[in-house]
């Protein structure tokens, strides 16, 4: 069900509400503080773009597998993009890219109950009628700047909600090789050369080679040597 808000301090932060069940939607047309990855804000101008937040209850996967359910999710968006008309990729680890612009920021929170997922919580904005963005803000682009329409916002929420449910449904089914191979195959960038960095702000050449199941990514540097990053030890220089 989706449930719509006219404003909220995070979407994430309504859903973590228990009245809120598997397969819920919780859409505001603004955030006052909306979240993004490693602590940045997510800005967002009021009623021009989707900010919600889906509230999952995926009890059947165990906490070591929880990097399957990151890869429907960033499937649901690009299906979505596609049935949008719009070539979407995903890059690692769950941004929406289209080209070498963010059109989708995504951020997952978990719970834990004996060593299986418990609730999960999905945030999501997209960049959907907004046209201008701060200049802080690096890359962002829109669905009406890709294809120069304006779109109601509801019509699209409720294509995701189809799209989410698919490879949610995938998951529940047991059907984690599938969700695999079309990540990697969506994956930005993938046996592409491009320069990445390190936290200590090293630069180096190297190629995208895939996903490990635990969500490593498996990067091929120029002089042949393969080696895998977790999460926030490699950034993609864009």
């Amino acid at each position: 069900m989706i449930y719509h808000l006219n404003s909220t301090t995070s979407t994430n932060d309504e859903a973590r509400d228990l009245k809120y069940h598997d397969g819920d939607i919780i859409w505001a047309d603004f955030q006052t503080a909306g979240r993004g990855q490693r602590g940045h804000t997510w800005e967002s101008r009021a009623g021009e773009n989707l900010t919600f937040s889906a509230l999952l209850e995926p009890t059947f996967l165990p906490v070591s597998e929880q990097f399957v359910l990151l890869e429907a999710v960033a499937l649901s968006l690009h299906d979505f993009f596609e049935g949008e008309g719009v070539k979407s990729a995903v890059k690692w680890t769950n941004d929406i890219y289209v080209g070498d612009r963010k059109a989708v920021g995504i951020l997952i929170e978990h719970s834990y109950s004996g060593g299986k997922l418990a609730r999960t919580i999905v945030g999501i904005g997209i960049n959907v009628n907004q046209r201008e963005f701060s200049p802080d803000i690096p890359n962002p682009v829109s669905l009406s700047l890709l294809t120069g329409k304006k779109y109601e916002l509801e019509p699209l929420l409720r294509q995701f909600e189809r799209c989410l449910a698919a490879r949610y449904s995938q998951l529940r089914n047991g059907e984690r090789e599938q969700l695999q191979k079309d990540y990697h195959s969506a994956l930005y960038r993938r046996d592409e050369c491009h320069t990445f960095a390190l936290p200590d702000a090293t630069r180096f050449r190297g190629t995208i080679r895939g996903v490990k199941p635990t969500g490593d990514l498996v990067v091929e540097h120029e002089n042949g040597e393969v080696k895998s990053y977790l999460f926030k030890e490699i950034e993609f220089v864009i």
